[in-house]
């Protein structure tokens, strides 16, 4: 029981695991024993303590292909794949240009899937006898309700995910590899910081738990999920919010 949440000397890839919701969970991953890569377009040193940094550009196919071939170098297997890289835009309907849907619909879900795709001979290798590889997609309370804010292709590309994952969860599970997503709800990060800055106390008003998400919430739900206490856990969402979707 002990050793429930220990991920010690696991090989962890998080994807824009340079800052934000990423950072969180890289962190924790370090901080916890894991070796951890990050990858973000810069390459410049993360956040995330000892993470190890890799430049890496995730909205194409060959970007994509590139990382991965970076990683194999480095490793002969992977343990945890965290599909956290993301992008949004907002825009009234009627000025919502096709721009703002396929770059969010690209890196969003689409390179989701082939970064799972291409790291799985990586992940097959760390899911052997007693182990479990482990996939999480970072989605989004967006994808669960239907938000305030007129982000149309980021609200549609983590309802995605999450469905994305459970379409996953099911056909690797033959294969030992968990998926899993999880939904946060109010984090600060890059992503947020315009909202939080205009609309913080309409948000803490909606939030039952009455506080902005810590990285230590972020970190704990991607260690439950990456470790033995998670195990029996595939296909599902979990939100970490502080009870905000489910009140809506």
């Amino acid at each position: 029981m002990k050793n429930l949440f220990n991920i010690s000397g696991k090989i962890a890839v998080v994807t824009g695991g340079s800052r934000g919701i990423g950072a969180m969970i890289a962190r924790g991953f370090v901080e916890n024993g894991a070796r951890t890569y990050v990858c973000s377009r810069s390459g410049t040193q993360p956040q995330a303590g000892a993470a190890i940094a890799l430049k890496a550009d995730l909205s194409t196919l060959k970007g994509i292909e590139k990382f991965v071939d970076d990683l194999s170098a480095r490793e002969q297997k992977i343990d945890i794949l965290v599909n956290n890289a993301g992008a949004v835009w907002a825009a009234p309907i009627d000025d919502f240009p096709e721009s703002g849907w396929d770059k969010v619909m690209d890196i969003n879900l689409k390179s989701m899937f082939f970064l799972t795709q291409k790291f799985l001979p990586l992940l097959r290798k760390s899911a052997s006898g007693d182990s479990l590889a482990r996939i999480i997609n970072i989605a989004s309370v967006d994808g669960l309700s239907v938000p305030d804010f007129e982000t149309y292709s980021y609200s549609a590309s983590k309802a995605a995910v999450i469905h994305m994952t459970k379409v996953l969860a099911k056909r690797l599970a033959r294969e030992r590899i968990t998926v899993n997503a999880i939904a946060p709800g109010a984090f600060p990060s890059d992503m947020t910081k315009v909202i939080l800055k205009k609309h913080k106390q309409m948000m803490l008003d909606q939030i039952p738990l009455g506080r902005i998400g810590e990285a230590q919430d972020m970190a704990a739900a991607a260690i439950y999920l990456s470790s033995r206490a998670g195990s029996y856990v595939t296909g599902i969402t979990l939100t970490v919010d502080g009870g905000w979707s489910g009140t809506l």
